[in-house]
């Protein structure tokens, strides 16, 4: 029984060393789960803080651009005008004189 005592114990004594060991191991795990994931979790709020700065800077571009165009527009709407304006008071002024040549003997 002697023999048989001292095989249960170093039994037992392993079995407890092991189960140390696999606890030590499952608590290693876990912690590096959550580095992980603390890890995975910044770098999506760097991703969405890049993508909201991208987002406000194609915005930005975007509204420059169109602005650029609306007044690109304006001058050739302007300079438009004032040739039609500039046509018709020569027309006119032809006119004025083909009537004045009619009227006046």
């Amino acid at each position: 029984m002697d023999v048989s005592s001292r095989v249960l114990s170093e039994l037992a004594s392993r079995e407890a060393a092991l189960d140390a060991q696999i606890e030590a191991a499952r608590a290693q795990a876990q912690q590096a789960v959550a580095a992980a994931e603390a890890q995975a979790a910044s770098i999506l709020r760097d991703a969405d803080a890049q993508v909201k700065a991208m987002q406000a800077e194609h915005e930005q571009k975007l509204s420059a651009e169109m602005q650029a165009i609306r007044d690109t527009a304006r001058a050739q709407a302007q300079s438009d005008a004032a040739q039609t304006r500039a046509r018709a008071e020569s027309k006119l002024a032809q006119a004025v004189d083909t009537i004045m040549r009619a009227v006046l003997p």
